[in-house]
């Protein structure tokens, strides 16, 4: 007798973004020179300030459990953070911290939702969102956008999707994987829907210093008291301050929901990472702060028009210029119905997989976002690499019948 595993377990797809880096990674080991725009991480190394924080704590011993949703010099931080940067005022009992902005989403889902809640995702979406719903036992609904409005979806496009049953609305701006940003008037109208409609928002604000041409960051739930009250909002310490591996993000939002998020993490993940935490302290508060982030909210910028510029040289292959975050959508509709070989290039995942294969160039094919026809690139990588890669793919391209 064979014993059944979990089928809502079993039914979790991998993370593509995840599994196509160990791709590119593993044909490396193998000796092939790939160049990989896949992974979203910064390629600069954590601020030497936030490193310095974290030797100091080592070598204050302060190595034991903390509090379940973290330090309270940690929390009191990132309410001046959320305060200062954000007009958002909250309390330390409002504020959870995770082992990452990724658990910290999907505490939050988890303690939104019960078997069969609706969740309004507009797409492009990250990967793990659609996911991460079904584990909770929500039921993912797909607002797609559309590059004519730069993919950003309003009011009125998700207003068709509300149901008696929408509990939720996960809203990513600066928006992973296409870049684009909401403004503040869109916003509004956003909030308005969700406190007629009777849904909470989750707002993941993960990317909100990398942003681009003068586009100003407004968090959903600065709009209002009402909207305040129904919006959770997550951040982090990954991408800004290129501490992807510390894994330190946040949640703050309506302390009874903070509660229960708590609650939940104290059963599956006890703290975070004690060290991390003291360093996240540093990351948040220390006076360098903004100009550090800046030279390289900078550099990113440098590659970002970049990159566009030699993507929409390439005939067949069209890219809208992002307001944010760090990442291109390469539109390649244009070339299906080309051959790679005996291949036919007929979708985001054979221009990918082709691509890989015959010019050692790894991108992420948009079926992975829930948008075909489109594979997302990385700039999180420097000028020398990115020019390399577009070289290869400009190559690979041209040799396409």
């Amino acid at each position: 007798m064979s014993l059944e595993l979990s089928r809502v377990c079993s039914a979790i797809s991998p993370s593509p973004t995840l599994a196509i880096d160990a791709k590119a990674k593993e044909m490396r080991a193998l000796g092939r020179d790939v160049i990989s725009f896949c992974a979203g991480e910064p390629d600069f190394k954590t601020p030497q300030y936030i490193r310095t924080a974290a030797h100091e704590a080592l070598d204050l011993g302060l190595t034991g459990y903390t509090a379940v949703p973290g330090t309270m010099e940690l929390r009191r931080a990132i309410c001046d953070k959320l305060k200062n940067d954000n007009g958002l005022t909250y309390t330390p009992a409002q504020i959870v911290v995770s082992n990452g902005a990724k658990a910290s989403l999907y505490t939050a889902i988890s303690a939104l939702l019960n078997p069969g809640d609706e969740v309004l995702i507009p797409t492009p979406c990250w990967v793990s969102y659609p996911e991460m719903v079904r584990l909770a036992g929500g039921v993912p609904v797909l607002v797609p956008g559309v590059p004519q409005k730069n993919f950003v979806v309003e009011a009125a496009d998700m207003a068709p999707y509300v149901t008696e049953r929408t509990k939720l609305l996960i809203l990513n701006s600066p928006n992973n994987p296409n870049g684009c940003v909401w403004n503040r008037e869109q916003l509004r109208a956003i909030a308005e829907l969700a406190v007629e409609k009777k849904f909470y928002i989750i707002s993941d604000e993960i990317y909100e210093k990398l942003i681009y041409d003068g586009v100003e960051h407004v968090s959903i739930a600065s709009l209002g008291e009402e909207i305040y009250n129904q919006t959770i909002v997550i951040n982090g310490v990954s991408k800004t301050f290129a501490m992807t591996g510390w894994r330190i993000g946040y949640a703050a939002g309506p302390a009874p929901i903070l509660k229960i998020m708590s609650s939940l993490q104290s059963q599956i993940a006890s703290c975070s990472n004690s060290i991390a935490q003291y360093a996240s302290v540093a990351a948040l508060s220390d006076p360098r702060r903004d100009a550090v982030v800046e030279q390289m909210r900078a550099e990113y910028d440098r590659r970002r028009t970049h990159l566009v510029s030699r993507l929409n040289a390439i005939p067949g292959i069209r890219c809208l210029k992002p307001q944010g975050a760090f990442y291109v959508m390469m539109e390649v509709t244009g070339l299906f119905g080309k051959h790679c070989g005996d291949r036919e290039i007929n979708s985001s995942m054979a221009f990918a997989e082709c691509l890989l294969e015959r010019a050692d160039v790894a991108v992420v094919p948009g079926d992975a976002f829930c948008t075909e026809g489109f594979c997302r690139m990385s700039y999180a990588t420097s000028l020398e690499t990115i020019d390399r890669g577009v070289t290869r793919i400009a190559e690979f391209v041209a040799s396409l019948t």
